[in-house]
């Protein structure tokens, strides 16, 4: 992994990324059996990793835990490098605050933010789905990490939730990791973000700290493929919610991620041109 400081134009996709994005180019019969192996090869780790955790976890302290438990997030950023061809540019990591919690806001695209975000700033709190818990090992390793659980059918109940549960969370010293847009987007997109994470930064009184990228180009959401390619990961300067209403911060964070994003955004993910 690559820790460099560059401008925008720095993000200019290289002439050596002869890879289209994900859904339009042809898929080769290598890059498809790397993929099962990746996925096949993940699932094993889990399998193998999760009884361990549990025998180590009464012994360990929060920290400790997890860290242990993202051994397996750090085993698939590797097999991703090395078996599918995967490239990770990462920008502005000098701007990760090391002394205190913040809420992390970033573009959702692929599975890959959701592990590689919580070696990128750690410990961290992740919003997710309850069910997720259920799954075998891997959601049972999940719930050793005090994720902020949620049932997105019950609305304005779990916006409670994560409001509650996250400030408890940030008092801890633990950041909170938040997808503002609410679900994954396809490559290029921007989709329509929320503004809870907006409302606990403010409630919380505690920065946000907004991360672009353009994961989907090389691990598209809801798909078995793992196409080689260089994901391009941009962290930006905390932005204070201080004096700032939820809406308004809202905007100001989706504005940097449109604005940082690493790569080129469809028509319909920008905004309207003003009269």
């Amino acid at each position: 992994m690559q820790h460099e400081k560059a401008g925008k134009a720095d993000l200019a996709p290289s002439p050596a990324d002869a890879f289209a994005p994900a859904g339009i180019r042809p898929t080769r019969l290598g890059v498809r059996l790397r993929s099962l192996t990746f996925v096949i090869i993940s699932a094993l780790l889990a399998v193998l990793h999760a009884p361990l955790i549990f025998l180590t976890a009464p012994f360990l302290d929060f920290e400790q835990r997890y860290r242990f438990v993202n051994l397996w997030s750090r085993a698939i950023m590797w097999l991703l490098q090395r078996l599918n061809g995967v490239r990770f540019d990462l920008h502005g990591l000098e701007h990760i605050p090391k002394d205190r919690a913040v809420v992390v806001m970033a573009n959702h695209q692929s599975p890959w933010e959701t592990f590689f975000l919580q070696l990128l700033v750690s410990p961290q709190a992740t919003i997710l789905k309850r069910e997720l818990l259920w799954i075998p090992f891997f959601g049972w390793g999940l719930a050793l990490l005090k994720p902020i659980t949620i049932n997105r059918s019950e609305g304005s109940q779990a916006l409670k939730t994560v409001l509650r549960e996250g400030a408890a969370r940030l008092e801890q010293g633990i950041s909170v990791m938040i997808f503002p847009e609410g679900t994954r987007q396809p490559p290029g997109t921007i989709g329509r973000f929320n503004a809870g994470g907006a409302m606990l930064a403010t409630r919380a009184g505690v920065d946000v700290l907004p991360v672009a990228h353009n994961s989907g180009d090389c691990w598209p959401g809801r798909s078995l493929m793992r196409y080689p390619g260089t994901i391009r990961l941009v962290v930006g300067e905390p932005i204070s919610a201080s004096g700032k209403s939820p809406k308004a911060l809202t905007a100001e964070v989706e504005r940097w991620i449109k604005e940082h994003y690493p790569g080129e955004l469809v028509a319909s993910a920008l905004p309207a041109p003003s009269d």
